[in-house]
């Protein structure tokens, strides 16, 4: 053995480590060309979130060269591009699981394959096996406006559902994912109802409302309210329990709970409360609320402006404008530019009811 050509050897082993190394460290912490970025956006109480590295164009072909198409594609750079749910979905109709999937893709001219990955782990695709799928879907690739860098995005949110989207040089690839939300709330309250918040009347009253203004399970709703009652009887859960009974159709025992609430009512909600069935076009009703508020609470500015409301709706301006006025005397500041406001039109004889 030369031994004398072994500093050689070895210096030169030492510098083919460290370059490679430090060329593709997975270590530390040092910039890459293809920079880190995240996407989240929420769909009900659901989080949608693709974390992924950004390549850059750099004046390449990207389609059917760098990115070949028929081949498995780590959908990004560096390791794993991940998508994750908090909660079961559906994408393209298809359904998931909750989880962190490794989100890869089979680029082609006319039709992506996008993949589902039960290994979020991995570098690349590199170690790809498609018995790992979770779920694989088609999709269209659509054109786009160029994008040098990589980018996810979410986009067209709705009440149920969201559409995520791969962007990059002149190509968008979406899938649309959708979220079943009242079943998954619904689930969440009965876990949410275990903790502290059992022992508010707030805590049953909002899970109460939120089943009602959804229109499901009503049966459930009224349960929460009277948990809500049994805590601390107000207003609000008795007007909540009044409201519940008549989307059940129980009319009588609607009314019962309506008028223990109004019994119940402050100055202020009773105010509110002309607001709300103005807003169900109940315009007798609310005028109604507004001169009892009025009548029995003088010394109080917005039941003058309630009043004012009345005024205007009969065509009396000079009565309303007067109303207005005392409003306006007796109200915080932050309120005296809307009222100065309102005094302007019932000056024009314009009606503020409309």
């Amino acid at each position: 053995m030369n031994h004398r050509r072994l500093p050689v050897v070895l210096g030169s082993l030492v510098l083919f480590v460290v370059s490679t190394c430090f060329a593709q460290s997975t270590q530390l912490n040092l910039p890459r060309d293809s920079q880190r970025a995240s996407v989240t956006q929420r769909i009900g109480i659901t989080d949608i979130t693709v974390n992924y590295h950004r390549p850059l164009v750099k004046g390449r072909t990207i389609w059917g060269k760098v990115v070949p198409y028929g081949q498995v594609w780590r959908a990004g750079a560096n390791e794993n591009t991940t998508i994750q749910f908090t909660d079961p979905v559906s994408v393209d109709g298809k359904s998931l699981d909750a989880g962190i999937y490794g989100l890869h893709m089979i680029p082609a001219e006319d039709q992506w394959t996008v993949i589902f990955s039960k290994v979020s782990s991995a570098w690349g695709s590199f170690s790809y096996k498609d018995s790992e799928d979770a779920l694989r879907v088609t999709v269209k690739p659509q054109p786009a406006d160029f994008h040098e860098a990589l980018a996810y995005d979410i986009d067209e949110p709705t009440e149920n559902a969201a559409v995520v989207t791969m962007r990059w040089e002149k190509v968008a690839v979406p899938f649309k994912v959708t979220v079943n939300v009242n079943e998954i709330v619904q689930e969440s309250l009965h876990k949410q109802l275990r903790g502290l918040s059992q022992y508010t009347w707030d805590g049953w009253d909002d899970a109460a409302t939120y089943l009602l203004a959804h229109k499901t399970n009503l049966d459930e709703a009224l349960r929460y309210e009277d948990r809500s009652i049994q805590v601390e009887e107000r207003y609000d859960n008795l007007m909540s329990r009044s409201q519940i009974l008549d989307a059940m159709g129980k009319k009588d025992e609607s009314k019962t709970y309506l008028d223990k609430a109004l019994a119940k009512a402050s100055p202020q909600q009773l105010h509110q409360y002309a607001f709300q069935l103005k807003g169900q076009k109940r315009d007798d009703d609310a005028y109604a609320v507004w001169r009892k508020n009025a009548k029995e609470h003088p010394d109080l500015w917005f039941t003058h402006s309630g009043m004012a409301r009345v005024y205007s709706s009969q065509g009396d301006f000079a009565n309303a404008v007067k109303e207005m006025k005392v409003a306006e005397a007796g109200a915080p500041e932050q309120n005296k530019p809307f009222i100065e406001s309102f005094i302007k039109r019932l000056e024009a004889k314009d009606d503020i009811n409309k």
